[in-house]
């Protein structure tokens, strides 16, 4: 099994069941960490496919989101923050575990290219007839030239 599909793994595996866990959990500010991190992992897939503009997008619109969204939860609930600082250190072990699984996932990604340099030029890209370009590029041109909408 090649780097990549280890990787595929790893990103889906923890994709599906951060997803179960955001609409299982009873607490919402576990079930908002668990969002966030299937965002990250979704991310993770976007950029195994070679498509990094799509992931960088998903990360700043949908995360940023998260948080906005979360804010305006924590604002129309009225929450007594003096109460949720005292019980901080119930949430300790579940962000101590997401912040474990991340942290894992950056090491085996940043560690990849130390393991095996090569495994770079083995992601496909998107449009393989423009490889001399970035996909942002290649995207823009794609959008702009067949999939605009004249009205």
């Amino acid at each position: 099994m090649g780097l990549q599909a280890l990787f595929f793994y790893l990103f889906a595996i923890v994709a599906v069941v951060s997803a179960f866990m955001v609409i299982s959990a009873r607490n919402p500010v576990h079930s908002v960490l668990f969002l966030i991190l299937t965002f990250v992992n979704a991310a993770g897939l976007f950029l195994l496919t070679g498509a990094e503009f799509l992931a960088m997008i998903l990360l700043v619109v949908y995360v940023g989101a998260v948080a906005v969204l979360f804010l305006f939860v924590v604002m129309m609930l009225d929450i007594d923050f003096t109460e949720l600082r005292a019980g901080a250190a119930k949430y300790a072990p579940m962000a101590s575990l997401i912040g474990l699984i991340v942290a894992a996932q950056l090491v085996f990604v940043i560690g990849g290219s130390v393991i095996s340099p090569a495994a770079k030029d083995a992601i496909a890209l998107p449009i393989p007839a423009l490889s001399e370009r970035q996909n942002t590029q290649a995207l823009g041109d794609v959008l702009y030239t067949n999939y605009i909408f004249i009205s």
